[in-house]
């Protein structure tokens, strides 16, 4: 199970989607009662199937953790050397101007800056702010396309942009050596990208620089932020004593900027365009059918889970075309 923080809820998930979505159509007469009869697995069904299997993750879920017994093989050393980033905590109050101090450090050091925040308007407040002072900085959000969003991070890279900022920097998955410096802003605040896994892999960002280092302005330690850190500074260890065990010298990741980010940007077109013929060949099969009801359902399965995997350029086109498939049936209606 790759990824299985998140594929095991996923999997925990599947059930109450399904009989949610099932129900209003049932209840208004859409579908029969049977309908709830072809459904996914319950969570207790699947694992009654499973037999042997390989949890596969950086931060492993409570849930994967107990049924092996807490015992796992962990890949921590880089064969660069490479150890995970300095994590210091300093006051909520300023964090704005503070951080603007160290953005100035890093860009005299000749790195990036990636700084979270919790809310879209927080993110742009301060990246129009930081912009006015003489900053290069980038906005990342949802809305952004995955043309736009591979020129920000090209850009990002090759110095165009000094700062990036956004809510959500961990859905990129990509490398960017280039940061030396994560900002973590309002660090104690709840929220599912403040809890543990998203703290460690946010802070985790910085780990493919020798610079690399982290800063969480918070007025209190919350419990995620104490386990994030001190899995983090565990991390350090275990490669700080390997590195001095065979005399090894970390070094920077070095990667080509056109291609690492143009291989991510060709897969992702790839998979769009490869959606977007899986569409438009269902919905030729489903109005073959005559069948308006099973065309909306199945696009908005889709719209949903491509929302749920954070793949939202992919949502809001099925969104549109559910939108404009309505209209459709309206007019000839």
């Amino acid at each position: 199970a790759d990824e299985s923080h998140i594929t095991i809820p996923q999997i925990h998930g599947m059930i109450g989607g399904d009989r949610s979505r099932k129900k209003n159509l049932i209840d208004f007469g859409w579908r029969l009662p049977s309908a709830y009869d072809n459904r996914p697995l319950t969570f207790e069904e699947w694992e009654s199937k499973i037999n042997n299997i390989v949890f596969m993750s950086a931060t492993p879920g409570g849930w994967e953790l107990e049924k092996s017994g807490g015992v796992s093989a962990e890949q921590i050393i880089r064969p660069t050397g490479l150890v995970d980033p300095q994590v210091e905590i300093r006051p909520a109050k300023n964090q704005i101007d503070d951080l603007l101090n160290e953005i100035r450090k890093t860009i005299t050091n000749k790195g990036r800056t990636l700084v979270t925040t919790l809310t879209k308007r927080m993110s742009e407040d301060i990246a129009e702010y930081y912009s006015e002072l003489g900053l290069k900085v980038a906005y990342l959000h949802s809305e952004v396309g995955t043309v736009e969003r591979f020129d920000i991070l090209r850009r990002l890279r090759d110095g165009t942009h000094d700062v990036l900022v956004g809510i959500n920097l961990l859905r990129e998955g990509l490398d960017l050596p280039e940061v030396q410096l994560v900002a973590i802003l309002d660090a104690d605040k709840m929220g599912f990208l403040r809890d543990t896994r998203s703290l460690i892999q946010t802070i985790g960002r910085a780990s493919r620089n020798l610079e690399g280092r982290a800063i969480l302005y918070a007025d209190k330690i919350t419990r995620a932020m104490k386990e994030a850190i001190e899995e983090t500074d565990r991390r350090r260890k275990i490669q700080i004593d390997y590195n001095e065990k065979f005399n090894i010298t970390p070094q920077t990741v070095k990667k080509n900027i056109l291609n690492s980010l143009s291989n991510e940007h060709e897969f992702k077109e790839r998979e769009t365009k490869k959606l977007k013929r899986k569409v438009k060949d269902k919905i030729e099969d489903f109005e073959k059918q005559g069948d308006k009801i099973l065309v909306i359902e199945y696009l908005e399965n889709k719209m949903f889970l491509a929302a749920k995997e954070l793949r939202f350029e992919d949502a809001a086109y099925l969104r549109d075309k559910i939108k404009e498939i309505k209209k459709v049936y309206k007019k000839k209606a």
